[in-house]
């Protein structure tokens, strides 16, 4: 498979069936990661859980994944948050195509609000997972929610304000940015550059040192 569009028939009925079994509460999300990532969805059933609608962009999640970062980025059962505060139970997998690259993603986000106003007991029904350090997916309306959001993160991770960041936490923070996938973004690096008030020579000079780390 080159792109979802040659299984298009098949994987459009299987958004369908999942969103028709599982109802209004159940949001189901077709991404062609061939296309810029500000506009990935194709396919898309009650998005108005997450507000989103057919030509929206991909979520923080699918970023690490495409930048290879992560060999394998199907995550089943997984916890997350709406901006206006719904709590979805999650999964996503990717689809590759022959030479194992990313061309595409399947999420399923449903609903479960509701079920966590209940008891102890309905929890454990639900199997919620208390897990510490989780990583919070942001389901944007843009790729410049991410980077806001990767913004800040980045600013916890980093714990001091870019004003008292040192050479090395500059270099700790752009690497904090490409391990996170916002290299993959148009335009992230103006974003990057503008946060850490740097020279466009002095980001590609900090990154090709914390690829090196990395490597």
């Amino acid at each position: 498979m080159k792109s979802i569009h040659e299984e298009w028939s098949n994987l459009s009925r299987l958004v369908s069936m999942i969103a028709a079994q599982f109802g209004t509460r159940c949001e189901v999300v077709l991404h062609d990661l061939t296309q810029n990532y500000n506009h990935t969805i194709v396919a898309i059933e009650n998005g108005s859980i997450t507000n989103r609608t057919i030509g929206g962009s991909g979520s923080n999640y699918g970023l690490p994944v495409l930048s290879g970062r992560e060999k394998s980025g199907d995550t089943y059962n997984y916890i997350t948050k709406t901006k206006d505060g719904k709590m979805l139970r999650s999964s996503t997998t990717y689809f590759t195509d022959d030479e194992s690259k990313v061309v595409g993603a399947l999420c399923i986000n449903y609903d479960i609000t509701d079920l966590l106003k209940m008891d102890d007991l309905l929890k454990e029904v639900i199997m919620y997972p208390a897990k510490e350090n989780e990583e919070e997916e942001i389901f944007a309306n843009n790729v410049g929610e991410i980077l806001d959001h990767l913004t800040s993160q980045c600013l916890e991770y980093i714990g001091k304000p870019c004003q008292e960041m040192s050479k090395e936490d500059k270099i700790n923070a752009i690497e904090y940015f490409d391990r996170k996938g916002a290299f993959l973004i148009s335009k992230a690096g103006d974003h990057i550059r503008d946060f850490l008030n740097i020279s466009k020579y002095t980001l590609y000079n900090y990154l090709e040192i914390a690829r090196t780390r990395s490597d």
